[in-house]
């Protein structure tokens, strides 16, 4: 990559908008729990889909490797160059518009490097809701969204980042631009192209701008923070709640008691009951008719399913309980090193998953800290293990590997997928021999070789 090349791509942004040195660079090149740290001579921050056509263009004729990134939130390494340092950055952050929101409608159609939070507020202006919520979404962008199909906490009601999109315009690797900015709901007329890029992580173009679908403001939810017995106690709750609400819920989450252990111990909440209990439940109803969620408690706990709960009074209070929920993963920074899972079964299996999944880490690992929660509602568990007390966290770290072979081999058996909203990126690339079929993997590989046939895209990413 001569210093010429690198002043062909910087002219195309602007010498402005294109960064060299290293200190410039960290907040591109550092993956956010500084697993992967990157290099790279050269992040270009386009501000157009014209520039970032020019870019890939240029690329494609010169066999150069781009890697695309949005927010660098990702938890799978795919927006991180690797560490040769012979890979170009493209980041979207500077793409960030809100180019039209129709609420007759229900669109709204962003530039995407818009933020998640931004997206979300102007939705809340027109009157509409887009539903996707992450506990990123102040720094996430909507095209690593896309990218990563992404999930979050209301994936039960609406679906994930995919059921949530209408159109999409798309830079090629070759440069060509695709404008599928349609915000047709039904729409019948051969391959349905957009979903070839959701999901794919950057390895077949970049998206450059969005169609999203909008939804009704619900006028009220209805939040509660529920003791329950058991996992099984937490899925037959869920099962209440829909029957009894009319299908309102739009949220359910698992939490354990090691979450809320270490989340007041080191996030500065409290426990809003008055007791600690085995498990727990956070669910959302919205727009119920009024006191459902009393008549769904009084319910459940005459079946002896829940012990104790409390429903915000106020949004103050919704606020809080969602709190407690969104600080959980970052509580546990304070406890060494965590390897994570982000992991999916059947709703109904869930509690036989955690017995087995949380017996074969122990068993691999005594005293190693399972921590199991996450969207129990759509069948996601971020099946997180916290090390060892008094272990060094590098030598529990380089055990990652072996740590996912354990659980993951307890998910395949119950028919799971190994990732289920962060997506494959560096970390599962090496898995997908393993849970791909032979068919599933040369269908993508062919779509990868039609769309990049130079291997530009996002190279060593998502294919093994």
């Amino acid at each position: 990559m001569t210093p010429e090349l690198l002043n062909q791509f910087a002219a195309i942004v602007g010498e402005k908008h294109a960064i060299r040195d290293v200190a410039g660079m960290v907040g591109y090149m550092t993956e956010w729990r500084e697993i992967w740290v990157g290099k790279s001579p050269l992040v270009m921050r386009p501000g157009s889909t014209e520039e970032v056509s020019r870019i890939l263009k240029l690329a494609s004729e010169t066999g150069t490797a781009i890697v695309p990134q949005s927010g660098n939130t990702g938890l799978v390494g795919g927006q991180i160059p690797f560490e040769s340092g012979e890979e170009l950055l493209l980041s979207l952050d500077r793409m960030t518009k809100i180019l039209n929101v129709d609420a007759p409608d229900s669109t709204m159609t962003v530039q995407a490097g818009a933020t998640l939070k931004s997206v979300q507020d102007a939705a809340d202006e027109a009157g509409r809701l887009f539903p996707l919520s992450l506990a990123s979404e102040g720094s996430c962008r909507i095209g690593g969204n896309l990218s990563t199909n992404a999930g979050g906490l209301n994936v039960l009601a609406y679906g994930n980042a995919r059921d949530l999109c209408l159109g999409l315009e798309v830079v090629l690797p070759d440069g060509r631009i695709w404008n599928g900015l349609r915000r047709l709901r039904k729409d019948n007329t051969g391959y349905d192209l957009k979903n070839l890029f959701i999901g794919a992580e950057g390895t077949l173009g970049v998206i450059t701008a969005a169609v999203l679908k909008l939804y009704p403001k619900p006028r009220t939810h209805e939040t509660a923070f529920i003791a329950v017995t058991s996992p099984q106690a937490a899925v037959d709750l869920l099962s209440l709640a829909k029957e009894m609400s009319g299908n309102r819920v739009v949220a359910f989450e698992l939490l354990p008691r090691i979450a809320m252990d270490f989340t007041v111990k080191h996030m500065g909440v409290s426990n809003p009951l008055a007791e600690f209990s085995p498990w727990y439940a956070l669910s959302e109803l919205a727009d119920p008719p009024v006191g459902s969620f009393e008549a769904i408690l009084e319910e459940a706990m005459a079946r002896g399913l829940v012990t104790d709960a409390t429903v915000a009074q106020s949004e103050a209070q919704r606020q809080a309980l969602w709190a407690i929920r969104e600080l959980m993963p970052e509580s546990q920074k304070f406890e060494g090193g965590s390897i994570k899972h982000d992991v999916s079964v059947p709703v109904s299996r869930i509690p036989q998953f955690i017995v087995e999944a949380t017996k074969a880490v122990e068993n691999f690992m005594p005293q190693a800290r399972v921590m199991s929660f996450g969207h129990m509602g759509d069948g996601n568990l971020h099946f997180n293990v916290s090390q060892p007390l008094g272990m060094d966290k590098k030598t529990y770290i380089d055990q990652w590997n072996e740590m996912n072979a354990v659980v993951f081999d307890v998910v395949l058996k119950f028919d799971g997928s190994v990732s289920a909203e962060h997506g494959i990126g560096r970390l599962k690339k090496h898995q997908m021999a393993e849970i791909k079929s032979t068919v599933e993997l040369q269908m993508m590989r062919d779509l990868k070789k039609l769309f990049d046939p130079g291997n530009i895209m996002n190279p060593g990413k998502v294919l093994p």
